[in-house]
């Protein structure tokens, strides 16, 4: 799938048909949890990097009210106290340490700290008038995309649209590759993770987090095409951009002596393939589904927003303390760099 940069798009675009909800959402919090796939567990087994509403916890059942527990969102709209989340990217130096990649923000968010992009879509992204109509995610609702196992294109692959851009700017979009970049990126790495989008109409959650969603007949989102007949109900495109700063590990005398890429993922993935990302629904009332019915860009009258400095205040302190910030000889919760099952 090729992608122009957002920066080209809203030059070609007349800004009042814009029609998608794109938002920064700032740092929450880095912790070993996971709610969704090891709920209640202090810690979990990797590390991760988490944004949205403040009550985000070890253990948050379906039935939790996140607007009513939440105080606080590190995202844009104010309404919003969902949790999203994916892993932490790590270098591996040639003397087998390691050392935690940090985050940016995207282009057009300068003063949010860290977080990533969240985007919400009635169409694919060319589609400037948005104007297919498409259920909001439910209270309650919850998914997974991704396989931590995953070491080979092929696991990947099932996946269709979990990838990784080379920065030579803030706005490279192209190309995009399923596994790490295999040279030094001027600007950092970007990661993108694009859910499914066909409900089964029934579910909130499955036992994989995943059953309960599926990929449009013809493949993609962006293609338009129609939902599985197991999976009628369309929703909207739900994606996160998550940029990675390694403009400071660029010098390749520092990077393994055999000349392979040297990121890795938290939970020690060195292939890449493995790249996955969470989902806890935590909107106030209907305000999502009054965005997709009124889309709009970024500045949504329909929604409530606030500014970089009450989305960065809202961080919260981590449950599990360890060493996250310096050089260490493992990565937290004992993992090490691995490329194959």
């Amino acid at each position: 799938m090729k992608w122009t940069s957002l920066a080209a798009i809203v030059l070609i675009a007349p800004s009042q048909v814009l029609a998608l909800l794109r938002f920064p959402c700032a740092q929450l919090v880095l912790d070993r949890l996971d709610p969704l796939v090891n709920p209640g567990a202090i810690p979990s087994p990797h590390l991760h990097q988490i944004v949205g509403g403040n009550s985000f916890s070890p253990l948050m059942e379906p039935t939790k009210d996140m607007p009513k527990d939440s105080t606080c969102t590190t995202c844009q709209f104010s309404e919003d106290f969902s949790n999203y989340w994916t892993a932490i990217l790590y270098f591996k130096a040639k003397n087998g340490t390691y050392k935690r990649v940090p985050q940016i923000q995207n282009s057009g968010f300068d003063g949010v700290k860290g977080g990533m992009t969240v985007y919400y879509m009635q169409d694919g992204l060319y589609n400037f008038n948005q104007t297919s109509k498409v259920l909001a995610f439910q209270p309650g609702f919850r998914m997974y995309i991704g396989d931590v196992n995953a070491r080979t294109r092929e696991e990947a692959e099932r996946f269709r649209q979990l990838t990784y851009t080379c920065l030579d700017n803030i706005n490279t979009r192209d190309p995009q590759t399923l596994d790490f970049p295999s040279t030094p990126c001027k600007a950092g790495i970007m990661t993108a993770l694009r859910f499914p989008t066909c409900w089964d109409g029934v579910n909130l959650d499955a036992p994989d987090h995943m059953a309960h969603m599926s990929y449009p007949e013809s493949g993609t989102f962006e293609t338009g095409g129609p939902c599985p007949a197991s999976h009628p109900v369309r929703m909207g495109q739900l994606f996160y951009e998550v940029l990675w700063d390694t403009s400071a590990f660029n010098n390749k005398e520092d990077w393994p002596t055999d000349g392979s890429q040297p990121f890795v993922w938290s939970f020690g993935d060195g292939t890449g393939y493995a790249n996955h990302g969470d989902y806890i629904f935590g909107w106030q009332g209907d305000a999502l589904q009054r965005a997709m019915d009124n889309p709009c860009y970024i500045s949504c009258p329909t929604l409530k927003s606030q500014d970089a400095a009450a989305m960065n205040k809202c961080a919260k302190s981590r449950v599990v303390e360890e060493d996250i910030n310096g050089w260490v000889t493992e990565l937290p919760g004992g993992w090490h760099a691995n490329y194959r099952k």
